[in-house]
């Protein structure tokens, strides 16, 4: 069983910057792409960005390119999002995800099996 852990949300002023983390239990988290995703109150899970396992092939959503980067460290089991220039419309319960394959870096929620708990990331203006 695969177990993801998020951690990093919090409360941060427009402008700002967060790092999230993904650390997750199980040697072969290393062997798989993770993504990330976000929900807001009343609105669908929607994807933010995924890292392949060697990080070679990374995929960002329009709304957080040039601002946010995933990153991930296989020696530590842990995947990061690092997230700058933050707007309200950031808002959200930010959720990563192994993904299906090594390269599973799709936008879609079906390239993704285990899934983490969430974090909650709040941009006041």
């Amino acid at each position: 069983q695969v177990q993801l852990v998020e951690s990093g949300g919090g409360l941060v002023q427009a402008g700002g910057s967060l790092r999230l983390s993904c650390t997750a239990s199980g040697r072969t988290f290393s062997s798989y792409a993770t993504g990330w995703f976000r929900q807001a109150p009343g609105k669908k899970r929607e994807f933010v960005a995924a890292i392949s396992w060697s990080g070679g092939i990374i995929n960002y959503a329009d709304s957080v390119q040039g601002r946010f980067t995933v990153s991930r460290d296989n020696a530590k089991n842990t995947v990061y999002l690092q997230m700058n220039s933050l707007k309200p419309e950031d808002t959200a319960v930010y959720y990563c995800a192994r993904g299906l394959g090594r390269n599973s870096v799709g936008y879609s929620r079906t390239a993704y099996d285990y899934w983490g708990q969430g974090t909650q990331v709040t941009v006041s203006s």
